[in-house]
């Protein structure tokens, strides 16, 4: 799969790893379809690229919109790759907190909706876009995606029951998507991201933040947005990686709490 010139849509794109990630494959060469649910931000990663980049202001989550965006840029090719960044986590809740109350079900939908359905949306829709395409290669190959989960879809953590649940929703579409989409000649692999310095987690300096990096065994530090942009423009140009959920974490392993 050729990255030079060919068309990359890429959700979450206005901040955080989605930004880092439309940067890489711009700088390779690719159209990048700049999607946020931010109109303000999409705008400002697209302008600040310029040539090869548009901006869609689209909710992931909405057949509408993403329609809308995997059409986008169709005059300037075939859409090859997308790269579903779009998501985001949720405030800590127990199952049932220390007064005997329940996780509250409006909260927990809601992050699955902000990951889950958004990762399934994209890719489903992109799938139905990548189709109707020509092959590239001998093997039929007509286009390749990348979906974000995290390693709290492994492990989660005290409190993550909403977030894990909703990433090991995520986690476990990949291998099914990927051989759903085989004959259409669609490769799906994941990301699953442990300690990545996105500005979710606030300043650089914390002290929150330093506690959390002596737990990485190695390197001892938060990952950087563009190593998950290279890890998935990887996962897009070789051709044999399918169904697989790469770990991009240091080899951390979260504890309980």
């Amino acid at each position: 799969m050729q990255i030079d010139g060919a068309r990359v849509l890429v959700t979450g794109a206005g901040s955080g790893l989605g930004e880092a990630t439309a940067r890489g494959f711009h700088a390779a060469g690719a159209i990048v379809v700049v999607v946020d649910r931010d109109a303000s931000a999409a705008d400002r990663v697209a302008k600040d690229l310029g040539d090869r980049a548009l901006a869609v202001a689209a909710d992931a989550a909405s057949e509408e919109d993403m329609t809308a965006a995997v059409a986008a840029g169709r005059d300037r090719g075939p859409l090859r790759a997308v790269v579903a960044c779009a998501g985001g986590g949720s405030g800590p809740a127990r199952t049932l907190d220390r007064s005997g109350t329940p996780h509250s079900l409006e909260a927990f939908e809601r992050t699955v909706r902000n990951n889950l359905v958004t990762a399934f949306n994209t890719v489903r829709l992109a799938a139905a876009e990548m189709a109707t395409q020509e092959p590239v290669d001998a093997d039929g190959q007509r286009g390749a995606i990348v979906v974000t989960a995290s390693i709290a879809g492994y492990e989660g953590q005290i409190g993550q029951v909403a977030y894990g649940s909703a990433k090991a929703g995520i986690i476990g579409m990949t291998l099914i998507t990927a051989r759903d989409l085989a004959a259409v000649g669609v490769r799906v692999n994941c990301i699953a991201p442990g300690l990545l310095d996105t500005p979710a987690w606030g300043p650089a300096e914390s002290d929150f933040k330093t506690a959390f990096a002596k737990t990485v065994p190695f390197p001892k530090r938060f990952g950087a947005p563009p190593e998950f942009a290279a890890a998935a423009r990887h996962l897009v140009e070789n051709d044999y990686v399918n169904g697989h959920v790469l770990r991009l974490d240091g080899a951390v392993r979260f504890a309980p709490r």
